[in-house]
């Protein structure tokens, strides 16, 4: 789901005035009268997942809420070289200021879906689900979380009011999984969850004690996976269960057949390539 256009709105302006600085002298000066219409096709340059056409459609109204952008693809499908996967028309300088913060957005948002696609589709047929991380491009981290869901993953917490996760600094600052879980069920509000990150037996059992909400398994083995996951099941059937640590396109189906509930990675957004497309006017 896309952000709402209260929280979308102030983040485009924000780019397009980046980009936009005093004056796109180059557009105005060639077509002062700003009634000048044109018609654009976006291209897609090689083959990949398409995402963020919605996005790239409200920069182009914020500069004219008349312009016409039809996307003729859904968002998430797979295109082709050459795939025409959207048809713009309306005043050539909305077209021609708004084109380069448009086509950089849905370019970067449509190389993370396409990555996200490749991880998810190796693990398809298992319960697993592939999650993202906060590891993200300040103040792109909405919309980047929104690809990674256009390719098929689950969104972790989208910042550190979502829920609690006790990392190893945590545990190393409060003196132990025990204290920093009795500290925090203090003061959070209802119904934030309590993950705990944990790489070995020891952690996992004191996780287990204090009733973490979720268990990460943090940079294991594959065959220490299996036995975590086995002790975990043995005593709260109820915990979920999160893998993360040196995911890779080699290693994501081995861990999800270790029986996790979910698999965390930033790799399809800190890993991925920009997806190359282009505007050419007709």
């Amino acid at each position: 789901m896309l952000p709402l256009l209260l929280v979308l709105d102030p983040l485009l302006n924000s780019w397009l005035l980046e980009d936009l600085g005093r004056a796109d002298f180059t557009t105005q000066s060639i077509f002062p009268d700003a009634v000048v219409k044109g018609k654009a096709q976006w291209i897609a340059k090689e083959t990949g997942a398409i995402a963020g056409l919605p996005v790239a459609k409200r920069v182009f109204q914020l500069l004219d809420n008349e312009v016409s952008f039809i996307s003729t693809v859904t968002e998430g499908e797979k295109c082709e070289t050459g795939t025409v996967i959207a048809e713009i028309e309306g005043s050539m300088n909305a077209l021609l200021t708004g084109e380069r913060v448009a086509l950089n957005l849905v370019m970067r948002l449509s190389g993370i879906a396409t990555a996200t696609h490749q991880y998810t589709e190796l693990i398809a047929d298992l319960p697993a689900q592939l999650v993202d991380t906060r590891k993200t491009t300040p103040g792109l981290r909405l919309l980047e979380k929104y690809a990674t869901r256009i390719g098929g993953a689950v969104n972790h917490r989208m910042g550190l009011d979502d829920a609690v996760m006790i990392k190893d600094n945590h545990i190393q600052a409060a003196g132990g999984i025990g204290q920093a879980i009795t500290r925090i069920r203090k003061t959070i509000p209802y119904p934030l969850t309590i993950e705990v990150e944990t790489t070995c037996t020891a952690e996992i059992k004191e996780a287990l004690q204090w009733n973490a909400d979720i268990i990460m398994l943090d940079n294991m083995s594959i065959d220490e996976m299996k036995a975590a996951v086995q002790l975990i099941r043995r005593q709260n059937s109820q915990v979920k269960i999160e893998a993360s640590g040196n995911i890779t396109l080699n290693t994501i189906r081995p861990v999800a057949e270790t029986g996790v509930d979910y698999i965390s990675s930033s790799a399809p957004i800190t890993r991925s390539t920009w997806l190359d497309l282009s505007m050419k006017m007709m």
